[in-house]
């Protein structure tokens, strides 16, 4: 990657072999950054991506961005959000990485305007993630973002790591 601001758009429902792709790189990259393992999401179905990326390019109840490096066809970044089930108030940011050769470049901190952009547009009033305990780059970047920690903290379930949740209030 040259070092330029990768490009942050939603994700098209054609999309579900990138998707598939940039999910595991994901979870090999840092497996105790996220609630599930790369062997288990490995072994999903091709269905599985289908209805994720189908699900997420559209509609008001999930929306997946990804970040777009120099090659169109690549994804070096990814970002989950998703309404409330229960509480359309409350909307919830899942999957949140950056490739390692595009941290730096602002790739992060695109996915999240996004994903703050989308789930304010979406009516939420708050938006909640959790980070694994001693990650300090991804504290920091939520931090910054406007996320406050909560004190809660909760197992990671595949680990013995544990994750702070962390909320951020959303503008009207």
């Amino acid at each position: 990657m040259s070092g330029s601001a990768p490009r942050v758009r939603r994700i098209r429902a054609d999309e579900a072999p990138a998707l598939r792709a940039v999910r595991l790189r994901a979870l090999s990259d840092t497996p105790l950054a996220f609630g599930s393992t790369h062997a288990r999401e490995a072994a999903y179905p091709a269905e599985h991506w289908h209805e994720w990326a189908r699900d997420s390019a559209a509609g008001n109840g999930q929306a997946t961005f990804l970040a777009i490096g120099d090659d169109p066809d690549e994804a070096v970044g990814l970002a989950f959000a998703k309404i409330d089930d229960d509480d359309p108030e409350r909307a919830h940011l899942y999957s949140m990485w950056v490739a390692p050769e595009a941290r730096g470049t602002g790739a992060a901190t695109a996915l999240l305007r996004a994903v703050v952009d989308w789930t304010t547009a979406q009516g939420a009033g708050v938006l909640r993630t959790q980070v694994t305990t001693g990650n300090e780059p991804a504290a920091r970047l939520y931090a910054r973002a406007g996320f406050r920690d909560t004190g809660r903290r909760e197992p990671l379930g595949h680990s013995d790591a544990e994750t702070a949740l962390l909320e951020r209030a959303l503008a009207p």
